[in-house]
């Protein structure tokens, strides 16, 4: 990923995560993300039984393979799955807004 894309993507991103909760749920619910090399990985971050613990569950990871956007899922083992019926394309917004709406609840629980 060039300089440009991921300055885009953590503008993208950082905007995502900051309206992603509503405000009521905050202090019990926190959406962020990482990027490492070429990866995006969508976190949803939950408090633990002790109070000042967050416990982190990846939800979804979208990876850049030839200027084109794939969308992942992570199952119960931990490993990534390609989701073959988001079909890749260029436009990162459009694969995290597919996301965003849970594609038949594959991502939001």
């Amino acid at each position: 990923m060039d300089d440009f894309t991921k300055k885009r993507i953590i503008k993208i991103m950082d905007q995502y995560v900051q309206n992603a909760v509503s405000e009521h749920v905050k202090t019990q619910i926190k959406i962020s993300y990482s990027i490492r090399g070429n990866n995006v990985t969508l976190i949803e971050e939950r408090k633990a039984f002790q109070l000042d613990v967050w416990v982190q569950l990846p939800i979804a990871q979208f990876r850049l393979d030839k200027d084109q956007w794939k969308v992942y899922w992570r199952d119960s083992k931990e490993k990534w799955h390609f989701v073959d019926d988001i079909e890749p394309v260029d436009d990162f917004e459009k694969q995290l807004e597919i996301v965003d709406q849970g594609h038949n609840g594959l991502f939001w629980r």
